[in-house]
């Protein structure tokens, strides 16, 4: 993990797109997307059904890496309302472990609306914690710092001859949006005028490797 600061808090990114905030003993991720695999088969589209537990076992990599005590999961954890219903036994036990020994919030997102908690923790609309909101989707009308998902960004470049994409951050001074965490998910290009509109000009795509934060700034 690497340095990432934000409305004068001190954050640790991660490759992967989670965020740990030591100071609050703390790890934030964005869409899950939990059973998605499984929403798609209902409708005849069938992909590989392991992305509940890939995504579990990575988020539990991470949980363990840091020994943090809370987990806020901004949004679209799950790909529907009825996704907790459909876990696979195995990816139902990793989640109850990591909800049983976590402060674990849900904040609601646009997939999983109604979304009825069977599987641990709290659910809430948005969140404040030390003046910073956390909520799925930005509100531009809302000047307070703020940590959100819903976009999945990725930063998208030409590197020698090779078209590359990376998971990442956007950041603006009141706005920080995180990458998707779930193993089967798109994302939407850093530079969309949609994730520029929500951010608000300067914005930057932040990519964090093994050793430092790479800073690319985004044109409005």
């Amino acid at each position: 993990m690497v340095p990432l600061s934000f409305a004068g808090h001190d954050f640790l990114a991660d490759p992967q797109g989670a965020l740990w905030w030591p100071a609050r003993r703390a790890l934030l991720v964005a869409d899950l997307h939990l059973e998605k695999a499984s929403w798609y088969a209902k409708l005849g589209q069938f992909l590989p059904p392991y992305d509940s537990q890939a995504t579990l076992a990575a988020l539990t990599e991470v949980v363990d890496r840091t020994g943090v005590e809370r987990l806020y999961c901004l949004g679209d954890s799950f790909h529907d309302k009825f996704g907790c219903d459909r876990l696979p036994e195995a990816a139902r036990a990793m989640l109850l472990a990591l909800t049983a020994r976590l402060d674990w919030t849900w904040i609601l997102g646009n997939h999983d609306p109604g979304f009825a908690d069977h599987c641990g923790g709290t659910l809430m609309e948005e969140v404040e914690v030390d003046g910073l909101i956390l909520r799925h989707e930005a509100d531009i009308r809302d000047p307070r710092p703020e940590l959100s998902g819903h976009y999945h960004p990725k930063l998208r470049l030409q590197v020698r001859g090779r078209r590359v994409s990376r998971r990442c951050f956007v950041a603006s001074g009141a706005k920080l949006i995180l990458p998707a965490f779930g193993a089967l998910t798109g994302g939407l290009d850093a530079s969309h005028k949609e994730i520029l509109r929500k951010v608000g000009s300067p914005a930057t795509a932040l990519i964090p490797i093994k050793d430092r934060l790479l800073s690319f700034p985004l044109a409005a």
